[in-house]
């Protein structure tokens, strides 16, 4: 069973919470790495914990959800070994696997529909890497 790490801040708790029921629905294992409330909080905190879940492998992989999913990214792309990508579309989504081998996919909790956040999230869930040209690129990424 796949484990997936969570987390938001305070203005993407409530997709975060669709998110995780979504999850629970395909039996995946999830990891709620908080935050609980819409009570605001500070976004690094939440993108660090999420993503040093999937860099130390207790995690196969994490979901990041701010207001507009560029701040928790870009904390969550300052852990070694991250490839984190804020998608805003089902393509964005494919192509952050395929080709960037995402171990993360940033969400924004105030700018994307629920509906459309959850295609983005079955097609980033579904969607494996390509290998080949794209292995070096993504292992240069990972020596950075």
């Amino acid at each position: 069973m796949e484990k997936i790490a969570v987390a938001s801040d305070h203005g993407g708790f409530e997709l975060k919470e669709i998110i995780i029921g979504y999850l629970f629905s395909k039996d995946v294992e999830v990891i709620d790495c908080g935050t609980d409330s819409p009570v605001s909080v500070d976004y690094p905190l939440f993108g660090k914990k999420c993503a040093e879940m999937v860099a130390s492998g207790k995690a196969d992989r994490g979901i990041v959800v701010c207001g507009s999913g560029i701040g928790i990214s870009i904390a969550a792309n300052k852990v070694k070994g991250i490839r984190c990508a804020l998608c805003t579309s089902v393509e964005m989504a494919k192509l952050s696997r395929q080709h960037n081998n995402a171990n993360m996919l940033a969400l924004g909790g105030r700018l994307t529909e629920t509906t459309l956040a959850l295609e983005i999230l079955e097609a980033w869930l579904n969607t494996e890497f390509e290998g080949g040209r794209h292995k070096n690129r993504t292992d240069m990424l990972d020596e950075m």
